[in-house]
This record gives C-alpha cells, sequence and structure tokens, in this order.
C-alpha cells in the first residue's frame, strides 16, 4: 500500500516538482496551496508525512504561518509527521520549526536525494512513533483490573493502598483466589518511592523445596552439581524495588527459617559463597489461608507470620462488591476484544442483572475467563444474556457431543487446568488435587500459562 505525503506549498512549481519527484518514488501525492487548505484535506484524507513550506505569500520571511499551522496540529492533536521547508539561509526558522513538532527540515531549493532520504526517515519515524502510541493505548486497556473500581469496600482499600504505598511497610494481602491480589501489589509498587526499581513476583508454591534457597538467594557456578553457571537470586533482583511473595503460606517449614532470617536482619548468602549481601526490598506478600488454623497445626512460623503482616490488608471477594462488576466486565471486553482482534464489542444492557445474580466464586479470574469466552464465541459485537454462560447454567452434553475436540497436549492441559480452577473456585491446591497432580505442579503450571490468583 502506497504511503501517503502531503505537500503544503504556495508555490505550484514547487508542489509539481515534489509531486513528480516523489510520485516516482511510489509514493502518494496530494497537494495544498496553503496551511488552512491543508488542515481542511486532513480532515478528509489519511496522510503519513507532511512536507510543508513555512513560508507564504501574506508573510514571505517570518514563516509564522507555518509555525502557526504546527501549532494547530498539536492543539487539535493530529499526529502526522512533519519536514519543514525554508529557505537555504533561514535555519533559524527551521529550528523554530522542529521546536514546534516538526521532525526534520529540507532547504529550498532541494536535493532530490537530501529530500528522498528525509521523507522516508521520517516516515520510519512516524511508524514508530504510531506503533508507541498504540501500545500506549493497548496498555491502557490492558491496565490494572484490579483498579477498575468503584463499589464502597474497594474504595476503601484504595484509600489505605494510597496512604501506605509510600512507606516501606511490610504488607499482606489476604482473599479468596482470584480476588487480584498480584494485581494490588504491582499497584502499590507503583505508587511507592521505588517505582522507578524493579517489582519482582515470586509464585511461592511453584518453587521445588530443595531449590528454595538457590531461587531466592542465587547461587554460585559450581554450588551444586547443576549449577553450571551463577545465578542471581530474587532478593538481588528485587534490589531496591518491591519483592511480591505470592502464596506465601506455601512454603515448606523447613525453608520457613532462611526466609525469616533474612526478614529479621536483612541480611543472606547465595548459594556456594559465604560472602553476607544485604537485602534493599520492600516485601509484599499474599496468601487465602486461614494462618490462625495453619499456626495452631504447626504448618507455619509464628514469628515469620508478624514478620509478614506488620499491615494486613483484605482484598474482598467480588460478590461483596457489586458495583464494580460492570466496570470490570466491560474492561475484560475491551482487554479480550484487543486481544483477539475483534470489533469493539459491548454489553446487552440485560446482562447486568445477571452477571450481579451470580455468586463469582472464582472472583476476578471467573469473570475474566466467561468475559473472554463471551468474545470468542458471540455471533456480533453485542454480546447478549443467552451469550454467558455461568456454571451451572449451561447444559452438558451427552454421548458422542461430549467427545473432546481435537486440540494440542498445550491446548488440552490450559483446558482442564481452567475447568479445574473454574469447579474449585479458583483454589489452586483443591484444583491440583482434582487433577491428580502435586501443589507445585500446578502452580508451575499456572506460571506457565499466566494465570493469576
Amino acid at each position: 500500500m502506497k504511503q501517503t505525503i502531503l505537500v503544503i506549498d504556495d508555490m505550484a512549481d514547487v508542489r509539481l516538482s515534489a509531486h513528480f519527484l516523489l510520485s516516482n518514488h511510489n509514493f502518494e501525492v496530494i497537494e495544498a496551496e496553503s496551511p488552512q487548505q491543508g488542515l481542511d484535506m486532513l480532515s478528509t484524507c489519511s496522510v503519513d508525512l507532511i512536507l510543508l513550506d513555512m513560508n507564504y505569500t501574506s508573510d514571505t520571511t517570518s514563516g509564522q504561518e507555518g509555525l502557526d499551522f504546527l501549532a494547530r496540529l498539536t492543539k487539535e492533536g493530529i499526529s502526522v509527521g512533519v519536514v519543514a521547508m525554508t529557505a537555504w539561509s533561514s535555519i533559524d526558522l527551521a529550528v523554530q520549526a522542529m521546536q514546534q513538532g516538526a521532525g526534520d527540515f529540507i532547504e529550498k531549493p532541494w536535493d532530490n536525494q537530501r529530500l528522498l532520504q528525509v521523507v522516508r526517515q521520517q516516515l520510519k519515524v512516524s511508524a514508530l512513533s504510531h506503533q508507541n502510541r498504540s501500545l500506549r493505548q493497548q496498555n491502557q486497556v490492558l491496565q490494572d483490573e484490579t483498579l477498575v473500581w468503584q463499589s464502597r469496600p474497594m474504595r476503601k482499600l484504595f484509600d489505605e493502598i494510597e496512604r501506605l504505598a509510600d512507606t516501606d511497610a511490610t504488607l499482606l494481602l489476604t482473599g479468596e483466589n482470584g480476588t487480584g491480589k498480584s494485581s494490588i501489589a504491582k499497584a502499590i509498587h507503583q505508587r511507592s518511592q521505588r517505582a522507578n526499581n524493579s517489582c519482582v513476583t515470586v509464585n511461592m508454591g511453584a518453587i521445588p523445596e530443595s531449590l528454595f534457597e538457590s531461587e531466592m538467594f542465587g547461587h554460585k557456578k559450581g554450588a551444586f552439581t547443576d549449577a553450571k553457571e551463577a545465578r542471581m537470586g530474587r532478593f538481588e533482583m528485587a534490589k531496591a524495588g518491591t519483592l511480591f511473595l505470592d502464596e506465601i503460606a506455601n512454603i515448606p517449614l523447613a525453608q520457613q527459617a532462611k526466609l525469616l532470617r533474612v526478614l529479621e536482619s536483612g541480611e543472606y548468602e547465595m548459594v556456594g559463597s559465604s560472602v553476607t549481601q544485604q537485602a534493599n526490598v520492600r516485601l509484599i506478600s499474599a496468601s487465602n489461608a486461614n494462618f490462625d488454623e495453619m499456626i495452631s497445626q504447626g504448618q507455619f512460623r509464628p514469628d515469620l507470620f508478624y514478620r509478614l503482616n506488620t499491615i494486613e490488608l483484605h482484598v474482598p471477594p467480588l460478590r461483596e462488591r457489586l458495583d464494580d462488576i460492570m466496570p470490570l466486565a466491560e474492561h475484560f471486553i475491551a482487554k479480550h476484544s484487543l486481544r483477539y482482534g475483534r470489533a469493539k464489542m459491548s454489553l446487552d444492557v440485560a446482562v447486568e442483572a445477571k452477571l450481579k445474580s451470580y455468586g463469582w466464586p472464582g472472583n476476578i479470574r471467573e469473570l475474566s475467563h466467561m468475559m473472554e469466552r463471551a468474545v470468542l464465541l458471540a455471533p456480533d459485537e453485542v454480546i447478549k444474556v443467552d451469550d454467558i454462560q455461568l456454571r451451572g447454567s449451561a447444559s452438558k452434553p451427552t454421548g458422542m457431543a461430549a467427545v473432546m475436540p481435537f486440540m494440542t497436549l498445550e491446548q488440552a492441559e490450559l483446558q482442564l487446568l481452567q475447568q479445574a480452577l473454574d469447579k474449585t473456585g479458583g483454589l489452586a491446591n483443591e484444583a491440583a488435587d482434582l487433577l491428580g497432580i502435586s501443589r507445585s505442579a500446578i502452580y508451575r503450571r499456572m506460571e506457565k500459562y499466566g494465570i493469576k490468583t
């Protein structure tokens, strides 16, 4: 597809020369004899680059008309690359043009090869700028879903986060699986004094007990049989930033003392090294466990628990946040529509009652999965009540209709994993029991497929 260049100049011979040269190099060229005409054309034509003369018949020396045009582009939010055209002696004007947003300038009369070089370079710059804007927009759509809240419980939680984020207090996030604890941890990091440094997330349930020290503190080359290279631990990776320990209750009892030592003294050693290092992290952890019960049963050290929960923040389940359901649903519709390249989709007004009457045992994660399926399966751009299949509302196939369609092993694994988590309301340990695999194995698979609690 040809790229379109708009040439704005009040001299017909200049426009003709540019048109002839650029057309011969496979560009589409359109012309305007004044800045105002150029603005009018931008409202009706898709343009990739503008060649803008800075001086016109009403003012042939100051370049003010060209500068005003650049200011109008900025004011009206028109994102098109501009190359200013000036007389060879007007370097100061060219500098002013670039300060106003022009990407480059070309002297008149121009050298054809120089003009082509500048045009091609600015088209590349414009393409990168467009890509960056697109990524920023996608990031905005894919923003942290836990921040899409309106309900009173979440506004109260947000107020607490705002007060605590700028401190280095150790935080424990509690609440059911799927409520968005990991996303809230990242939101806290982004509001902290450490926001310019790393936020490192560790799923404690996915770390085999034998590798705990290596994963958390790192190891030197040759520290053990498989240590062929030195490895940086998570405390070092998160240096001057935030370390988020998800599923903290899954740390084996034997390893809890090693974590406790770091929290008490701020010191640790890499495996295979005698050099003591200082930990410099803000620690946030999360769990859905009943710590009182675990402590009474000897499964979790009380001294470690007290170190972890300097401040405890409870994240309420979705069923207690009815005012958040529709904003979250609309967020996920936008997110998954973008992901799967579907036209911008919306929810029929009748859907709200159905979503709010459901208990959401899987919380935000279940809502995300539900909206993802609706985006994929809805026949048109408006998602209707019949397109929303809540747990227990879909009829179960029988006979040959129950045969699983052909898919790859990874697809089957992901489907079974999601079904098990849905069935247990997002409880990973119970899902592991359903699937007949270990707890560490299910956390590894959840991490593999990007499934968060």
